[in-house]
């Protein structure tokens, strides 16, 4: 049997891509980008719809499915959904009169891929704090 190292899938070049937090500053047009996905996230209907979307069996839910959940208009729903799909968190398509959206994996796994301390690396020292001071 040969000693191979195995490649964990899922992770190919994410350090090339995106870094961690820890591991270097975001510059100018990825703090901008970012922002815009957590701005989405910031909003407690959005970040609910999301979530429904994402747990859905299947993949995919109907616009039908989200809209009872809520105390609002079918607009501000439509609305809410337009800013999770501009942030790039979610997709979807029109099938007749009904819309339907899935999660876009690829956002939500490069946000858990920034936000992530990598196992075993410890947190950096606050300035000030390295010689006991």
């Amino acid at each position: 049997m040969s000693k191979q190292e195995l490649a964990v899938l899922g992770q190919d070049d994410v350090d090339g891509c995106c870094p961690g937090l820890l591991t270097a500053p975001l510059d100018e047009a990825q703090s901008v980008e970012l922002a815009k996905v957590f701005k989405a996230l910031g909003d407690p209907i959005r970040l609910r719809l999301l979530s429904m979307i994402a747990s859905r069996a299947g993949g995919e839910v109907c616009v039908c499915d989200l809209t009872p959940a809520f105390d609002l208009s079918q607009p501000t729903i439509s609305h809410h959904l337009k800013l999770l799909r501009q942030a790039g968190l979610i997709d979807c398509e029109r099938r007749g009169t009904w819309v339907y959206y899935w999660l876009l994996p690829e956002m939500t796994d490069r946000l858990a891929g920034i936000l992530t301390r990598p196992a075993g690396q410890p947190l950096p020292e606050p300035a000030g704090t390295a010689d006991g001071a």
